[in-house]
């Protein structure tokens, strides 16, 4: 089959089904707690998949709901996939965002996103629709939104479905971003934009039907929806899957599926990689065999130099091989893939002047320079700097153009300059969901040279030898001295200084300068007191403090321990510093130990006083 004769991403997946019939499938795979654990797999074939989205897209033509948009609110598992499927053979706007289930938090963005969208039908399956219902009681929407349980078949005939007409223009979904670094908005995916990206996908990896994948990634995120459930799609593949809390609770259920199904591709975020490190035992090493990976994908976040060195040497005995890395580049707005390294050729790892970095020039540290990195390294000589910074390449762009420009001037930037990552080209989606204004300037960005339109990632990062370096979001620089820091870099030295270190989240603490005008950053690092070993909170925050400090020449830092769970993440697991900024100054951080600067004691104690008065 050639899917790149298709206008639609229907014709598609429906040619799959019938080529392949139930031979290819989703595995969701459940574990059994306790002793002796066992598996539960529950499959669903393609040829099942094309029945059972026939039905739903006939109850979903029934109300009228053709075009609009409609929230799905599913548990990870095949339920959802079913439902997801049914609303492109609808021709329903599908909507996926996380289960609210006990979270406040959650409610209050799905609340949001019911507003922003305009929603007035919620799909879910028979477990969670009281639950729900209950909560659209209590936020006073009920009767304004209902419920459809799509578990709760009601004898409707497959065969009684019409194929609406679909184009490459035809919208397919909204993907509401994670909301990171701001409110979620969502983003107009339409078919062609995932015919285009999903082609790309395609040839990056080697994609066939032989293809097997195993991953955990949620399925509300792009990297999980696209890359695991549509993908699939297109190929023709099999994928098993386990949900995130699974993975979290018993990491080495992914390598273990891996082993058992013979995978050939798994993708997941680098802290995935990072818990298996820390989780997975000498025992149960011994009884995994990775050695089918042809593929293994690590982005969503910034991909680390000793995290993919570290795995390289502890799953070695059990196959793994350097060649298989494949770091990678994306965001919902481009549907997903950007940049990734070429099949079979591993990861790109460089170490670049960190002084010349900060001054946006990327000067390698080997010695191949460029015309202009004498004078940036006689600057850094000056301040007592010479520090090198380590990058992961993100690959290779794919056929999409990819520019580096000065956010300010907006001038396009030769190889070897840092500035933001534009993109255009077919994976680019329409915009954001009845956002005109925010559409505009985030998708139809021009150069100054003229060219254009381009998607304005808020990214940053340089071109180097063809590679795509990715440094940092533009919102969480932090400048000092006139150096661009990234606040990631900070986190990663912080939690290289001390067993104990876990996540951290670093900002800028608006409104205060020390006494010759420089900002104060501040890191709320949370810690495992039992990997402190009885070290003194104070005198391990004293002890980070003074790691990052010398690494990154920061004069003015301050470091505020906490326990597990405290810093602010989104449902995707990437960090959220601005509001675990304002949970501070709101008091919602337990400080177990500290080490602040006057300018940012002061402040935090005002900003508490405040709150309490």
């Amino acid at each position: 089959m050639d899917a790149r004769t298709h206008t639609d991403f229907v014709s598609v997946f429906r040619e799959n089904a019938a080529t392949h019939g139930d031979r290819r499938s989703f595995t969701f795979v459940t574990e059994d707690a306790g002793p002796g654990r066992s598996y539960k797999e529950d499959v669903l074939g393609f040829a099942e998949l094309d029945r059972r989205a026939r039905a739903l897209a006939v109850r979903l033509e029934e109300r009228g709901l053709r075009d609009r948009a409609v929230l799905l609110l599913y548990p990870e598992g095949l339920e959802f996939i079913a439902a997801f499927v049914g609303c492109l053979y609808a021709r329903v706007v599908a909507v996926p965002a996380p289960l609210p289930v006990l979270d406040a938090g959650r409610f209050d963005r799905t609340r949001r996103i019911i507003g922003d969208a305009d929603i007035g039908w919620i799909l879910t399956d028979g477990a969670h629709l009281e639950a729900i219902e209950g909560w659209l009681k209590e936020a006073g929407l009920a009767g304004k939104v209902q419920c459809l349980d799509t578990e709760a078949g009601e004898g409707e005939d497959p065969g009684a479905w019409t194929m609406p007409e679909s184009g490459p223009d035809t919208l397919a979904f909204l993907q509401y971003t994670s909301g990171s670094t701001s409110e979620p908005k969502g983003v107009m995916v339409n078919h062609g934009n995932l015919l285009y990206n999903a082609e790309e996908i395609r040839r990056r990896i080697h994609g066939s039907p032989e293809t097997i994948g195993v991953g955990w990634v949620p399925h509300f995120h792009d990297m999980g929806l696209v890359g695991q459930f549509l993908e699939p799609l297109y190929l023709g593949m099999r994928y098993v899957l386990t949900s995130p809390i699974t993975f979290i609770k018993r990491p080495v259920l992914w390598l273990e599926l891996i082993t058992r199904h013979r995978a050939t591709i798994t993708v997941a975020p680098n802290f995935g990689y990072e818990l298996a490190l820390r989780r997975v035992t000498d025992r149960q090493l011994e009884t995994l065999d990775l050695s089918s990976l042809r593929t293994v994908k690590n982005g969503a976040e910034p991909v680390r130099a000793a995290t993919l060195e570290r795995w390289n040497e502890r799953f070695a005995p059990a196959g793994f091989e350097p060649w298989m890395w494949m770091p990678c580049y994306g965001m919902a707005e481009a549907t997903l893939l950007i940049s990734a390294a070429p099949y079979g050729t591993g990861p790109v790892i460089r170490d670049f002047d960190a002084a010349a970095l900060s001054r946006d020039r990327a000067v390698p540290a080997d010695g191949a320079v460029p015309a202009d990195a004498d004078e940036v390294r006689h600057e850094a000589e000056r301040d007592g700097e010479g520090a090198v910074r380590r990058l992961v390449s993100s690959g290779r762009p794919v056929t999409l153009d990819v520019r580096v420009v000065d956010p300010e001037s907006l001038r396009a930037l030769p190889d070897g300059r840092a500035g933001e990552i534009w993109v255009r080209g077919g994976s680019v989606a329409a915009g954001y969901w009845q956002s005109p204004a925010e559409t505009r300037v985030t998708f139809e960005a021009y150069t100054a040279e003229g060219d254009g339109p381009f998607l304005r990632t808020g990214d940053l990062g340089f071109v180097d030898g063809g590679e795509l370096f990715v440094t940092g979001r533009s919102k969480d620089l932090i400048i000092v001295n006139g150096r661009n820091i990234h606040a990631h870099d900070i986190e990663e030295t912080a939690q290289a200084a001390h067993p104990a270190a876990l996540i951290g989240a670093a900002f800028v603490l608006d409104g205060t300068t020390t006494a010759d005008g420089r900002e104060q950053v501040v890191l709320v690092q949370e810690i495992s007191t039992r990997a402190a070993a009885g070290t003194p909170p104070d005198e391990l925050a004293g002890r980070i403090k003074a790691a990052v400090a010398r690494a990154h020449e920061l004069p003015a830092l301050s470091v505020v321990l906490t326990g597990r769970g405290t810093v602010r993440r989104t449902t995707s697991g990437k960090l959220r510093r601005g509001p675990t900024r304002q949970a501070l100054l709101d008091g919602e951080v337990a400080v177990l130990g500290a080490d602040l600067e006057p300018g940012a004691a002061k402040f935090v104690h005002t900003q508490h006083s405040q709150k309490h008065d």
